[in-house]
């Protein structure tokens, strides 16, 4: 069965109760991550567009400094929505690949709740708190 193949009712939620990342599973969240993608990449183009838009001589210091300040800004998030989307991107492939869903760590799947919370999820909660426990050892010392 093909990803276009897979019928996906409009009130389809995964539950743990099916198995884990079956076809309709898969499907689902392909389609979530795609939507995730096309807003993001929306945005950006409006942010883009509201940049480009904005390009003026200010006279005033003051409000030239907010103005620089504030296109420093959108141009930080616009880095962090490109970043995003190679995650997306990322996942889409995992789908693809069938190794979406399941920890990069431990081989074992992902609750279904931390997909729909962070459908960009390489490690389960408990790897995921590992490694951020080993992080925050590392940056104290």
């Amino acid at each position: 069965m093909t990803k276009s193949d897979t019928q996906l009712p409009s009130d389809y939620v995964p539950s743990e109760d099916e198995e884990f990342m079956n076809d309709r599973m898969k499907e689902y969240f392909r389609r979530k991550l795609l939507a995730w993608k096309v807003s993001i990449l929306a945005e950006s183009r409006e942010t883009v567009a509201g940049l480009q838009n904005s390009t003026r001589n200010i006279p005033d210091i003051a409000d030239r400094a907010a103005e620089e300040t504030d296109r420093a800004l959108e141009l930080r998030t616009r880095d962090r929505q490109r970043k995003l989307i190679a995650k997306i991107d990322a996942a889409l492939r995992r789908i693809d690949e069938g190794t979406y869903g399941y920890c990069e760590e431990t081989g074992e799947p992902i609750s279904i709740r931390r997909l729909e919370a962070r459908p960009i999820a390489t490690l389960s909660l408990e790897a995921q708190e590992r490694h951020e426990r080993k992080e925050r050892v590392y940056r104290d010392d």
